[in-house]
């Protein structure tokens, strides 16, 4: 069986990471559905999903690391052509990716104790987002 949910949000943009584990767990009770796998998919192309212990030391570290690594600040040839100001945020939700897969069972998600599931709007501005959540097994 083959169940999709959608999860809405508003995110602040600018390496905002909201903490949807909550959201795709309800689903999850909503569905009959006992065992088997969530797809995650964060509809946009600058914005990703992913996992991380959700606590505000790591947080602040994570967003240093997109900053460091994918500056905004600097030029992007996207800029150049649209003038919209973020080439960065197409490249960093690029690396993080769209998708994210999680098991589950007995209804309940296959995360470590200490893991969450993020979605990270790099966006230069405040956006509303929609995750697609395909939840399958039996």
């Amino acid at each position: 069986m083959i169940v999709t949910k959608q999860i809405s949000l508003k995110t602040q943009g600018n390496c905002d990471i909201v903490d949807i584990t909550p959201q795709v767990e309800q689903k999850l009770a909503e569905t009959e559905i006992n065992s088997g796998t969530a797809i995650l998919f964060i509809a946009g192309s600058t914005a990703g999903i992913s996992t991380i212990e959700y606590e505000s030391g790591l947080v602040a570290d994570f967003q240093r690391m997109w900053e460091r690594n994918v500056p905004q600040g600097i030029p992007y040839d996207h800029d150049r052509r649209w003038g919209d100001g973020n080439g960065h945020a197409h490249v960093r939700a690029s690396l993080l990716g769209a998708s994210l897969v999680v098991p589950f069972t007995g209804r309940r998600l296959s995360l470590g104790t200490w893991q969450q599931i993020i979605v990270v709007d790099f966006d230069n501005r405040p956006r509303s987002r929609q995750v697609v959540m395909q939840i399958m097994g039996e």
